[in-house]
């Protein structure tokens, strides 16, 4: 199952390979362009030629998930029994975390010390789902004057699962845990700049003996992508990523009404109200712009900070990000790894060079390593025209902004909404979550920025530019399960 050259000696990094029909088979390799090779971030040293799939196995997918696809059992014993194969799932994730881990730092750019809590996670993640099924009946009775009449929780049909490079196994394993669990077919394509990780994690699903068809991995870049979620046998589509190629899928999606969960991020707003601690501001933003190496989509971008709070909120963020430990992604040591991958790279740094065109002063106080990696300052891009300054950062930078009041605050941060997340710093709690729920997004953090659900019911809608759909608890029957009433009518209805 080996896929192009070897070029570096010890990667510990899986070549891809397809799980196409119940069977693992090798993917073709990339040959189109000199820039068709996964390269690990911290040296910029080719691993392998990127992979992907021939049409002809991508047809083998399609036809095999249409072919499993059934509305199937949901008694109490049929739940009970893929509940416990999703037991199983999480029990071998734990068995093989530190391989997961580290494959994803050495995808992601992550640090490992990061990545390692990341991947501790999973298997919670994939219990609550299991919990899920126990708890969550996909047939119940209605009101219905005695007649019998019943709501069904009835999986959609065959999904395809899109994944980022930002959450390599994480994403993954979330979405394939949620729609297994539903009953979808899946057909999983991660980003073609992070196979590994996700491959290890179809590799738990399978040894867990899954059902036939039940989850099915190809790679591949946009094409192969684009073939899965325009194809009329596909019934929804889940994807991460970026805004044109959620337009795109969208666009593709409309010509036989596919239902989407579409994830796209965008240009998160914080706003620091006047009455702020600058400290506990400069923390949470801190925070938030070098967790994941600020690579995750509900990451702060856009910082509006009142006039009289500017000047020192930029000292105190300056003076922690001069300390933070820039290096090698699975030195233990390391805080901010280096960006994950050449494209988002040059992407970030015409970033930051817009920034400057739009009259900003760039701060990049971070020491860095003596490695030949795709390795960045954190940045600080202060004085920009915030009207200007809307594209998606996406890593460890941030433009600050100053305002007059919250009303200027919410105008700017609402002229061109991220509509994903935004934070609010204020000393009066009350006032801030006040403030904030004038933020058009789908979850709003006041005087923090973390990564964990806010409270145990935390559904969070994708608004405007940040896509469609959203997600929360129970995604199983939130996202991947349509209603369907089956009941006994009556003549005595009104009409």
């Amino acid at each position: 199952m080996s896929n192009g050259e070897t070029v570096t000696a010890d990667t510990a990094l899986p070549r891809p390979v397809n799980y196409i029909a119940d069977a693992w088979s090798d993917c073709e390799a990339v040959r189109d362009d000199r820039d068709a090779w996964n390269i690990d971030p911290n040296t910029r040293q080719p691993v392998h030629r990127m992979a992907t799939t021939a049409p002809r196995d991508v047809e083998r997918a399609l036809r095999h998930a249409e072919r499993v696809y059934g509305v199937g059992r949901w008694d109490e014993e049929a739940r009970r029994e893929r509940a416990d194969m999703l037991e199983r799932v999480a029990a071998l994730i734990e068995g093989r975390a530190e391989d997961i881990a580290r494959t994803d730092s050495l995808t992601s750019g992550v640090p490992i010390g990061v990545t390692r809590k990341v991947t501790a996670f999973l298997p919670a993640r994939i219990r609550a789902t299991a919990a899920d099924l126990l708890s969550i009946p996909r047939v119940r009775p209605l009101a219905a004057g005695g007649r019998d009449v019943r709501l069904y929780k009835v999986p959609w049909g065959p999904a395809a699962i899109l994944t980022p490079w930002n959450g390599p196994s994480f994403i993954p394993a979330a979405k394939v845990v949620s729609a297994v669990a539903a009953g979808c077919p899946v057909i999983l394509k991660p980003s073609e700049h992070a196979p590994g990780s996700a491959q290890l994690v179809v590799e738990c699903f399978v040894e867990a003996g899954l059902p036939s068809g039940a989850l099915q991995l190809v790679h591949g870049r946009g094409d192969v992508g684009a073939a899965l979620t325009g194809d009329p046998r596909v019934r929804i589509v889940s994807f991460t990523g970026g805004p044109a190629a959620g337009r795109a899928i969208a666009r593709g999606a409309a010509e036989d009404f596919k239902v989407l969960q579409l994830e796209l991020g965008g240009n998160n707003p914080a706003l620091v109200l006047d009455d702020a601690d600058v400290e506990v501001a400069a923390d949470g933003i801190f925070d938030g712009m070098t967790k994941l190496n600020g690579q995750w989509c509900e990451g702060p971008g856009k910082v509006l900070a009142h006039r009289s709070l500017l000047d020192p909120l930029l000292e105190a963020l300056t003076e922690r990000l001069s300390k933070v430990v820039v290096g090698h992604s699975l030195d233990e040591g390391t805080e901010l790894g280096p960006i994950s991958n050449a494209p988002h790279f040059a992407t970030l740094q015409s970033r930051i060079d817009g920034l400057r065109s739009l009259g900003a002063t760039v701060h990049q106080p971070a020491r860095l390593p003596e490695l030949d990696g795709y390795f960045l300052s954190p940045t600080v891009a202060a004085g920009a025209d915030p009207a200007r300054a809307t594209a998606e950062l996406f890593g460890p930078v941030v433009s600050l902004h100053a305002v007059d009041s919250d009303e200027e605050a919410l105008r700017i941060a609402n002229s061109n909404p991220s509509g994903l997340d935004a934070y609010v710093f204020g000393g009066d709690a009350e006032r801030a979550v006040e403030v904030g729920s004038r933020v058009l997004a789908g979850e709003v953090r006041v005087n923090g920025a973390k990564i964990a659900d806010l409270g145990d019911d935390s559904a969070q809608s994708f608004w405007g530019p940040a896509g469609l759909g959203g997600h929360g608890p129970a995604e199983s029957v939130r996202v991947f399960c349509g209603d369907r009433v089956v009941g006994v009518d009556s003549p005595e209805l009104p009409l």
